[in-house]
């Protein structure tokens, strides 16, 4: 989880992928929709002064964002900065190729947990597991998955749709350069696309080591969908045919023009 007092780090605490989901719970509402359905308009008033402890954690359904909009999210406008500054810190979740589902940072400091006298070490594994556990995937301990990454994009979109270009943040962190919500959604989309794309050398990150793909004609330009990718270097793990959720690239391509 990521914890914050007063905009410092407390002692360090897991800081998974976890502590990103609740941005994801995030949708906007026109004012036109407010109009044409003014019974839900009514409840939704009703339920902002009725059930305070139900809405005194989240962002303010009330108050107006760009084009009259209101703001259906987990997450307000302190919390929504403080998680991206940890974000997209490239030495924490920001990798050159997305979100990493763990923070770097536990690679050299493996949080730790003791259950009845024994200890438990979690460290940041950003390709196999190094432990035969869980079959030996790593699973969400450093990799990069499509699905959560592309999640975290569109409800960048939607918070940028409510904050407009007002609202920037650093990115990538400590790099003192601002963007609006919706240049960090397009970073984060160039990052995952390449994966795919060609470097100088003529090269792709999804191919890592494998000189046969990298090198010849006959399988360079053959792209795989890997299940999820290495947290530092990029190069495509687990199952090779995850059309379910990788191809979604294809919408991002779409969206950078790249």
């Amino acid at each position: 989880m990521l914890a914050f007092s007063n905009g410092q780090r407390l002692p360090l605490k897991m800081r998974s992928m976890v502590g990103l989901l609740p941005l994801l719970a995030v949708e906007t509402i026109e004012p036109s929709m407010l109009k044409q359905l003014p019974g839900f308009a009514r409840r939704l008033e009703w339920f902002v002064a009725h059930r305070p402890d139900l809405t005194a954690n989240v962002a303010c359904i009330q108050t107006l964002g760009m084009g009259g909009r209101r703001l259906l999210a987990a997450a307000d406008r302190q919390r929504l900065e403080r998680v991206l500054t940890v974000m997209l810190d490239e030495r924490e979740f920001l990798s050159p190729y997305g979100i990493r589902s763990m923070s770097r940072v536990h690679a050299e400091h493996p949080y730790r947990l003791s259950v009845n006298g024994a200890e438990h070490n979690v460290s940041y594994e950003p390709a196999e597991s190094r432990s035969p556990a869980f079959g030996g995937n790593s699973n969400w301990r450093g990799p990069i998955w499509f699905p959560v990454n592309y999640l975290l994009i569109e409800a960048l979109q939607r918070f940028h749709h409510y904050y407009g270009d007002d609202f920037k943040v650093e990115c990538p962190t400590g790099s003192g350069r601002l963007l609006t919500l919706l240049e960090v959604a397009a970073e984060l989309s160039r990052r995952l696309t390449r994966l795919f794309l060609k470097r100088p050398d003529g090269t792709r990150p999804m191919y890592g080591v494998n000189e046969r793909a990298q090198r010849s004609p006959q399988w360079s330009d053959l792209l795989l969908f890997h299940e999820y990718f290495h947290g530092d270097t990029g190069a495509g793990l687990g199952a090779s045919h995850q059309t379910g959720w990788t191809t979604l690239v294809a919408k991002l391509l779409q969206q950078t023009g790249s």
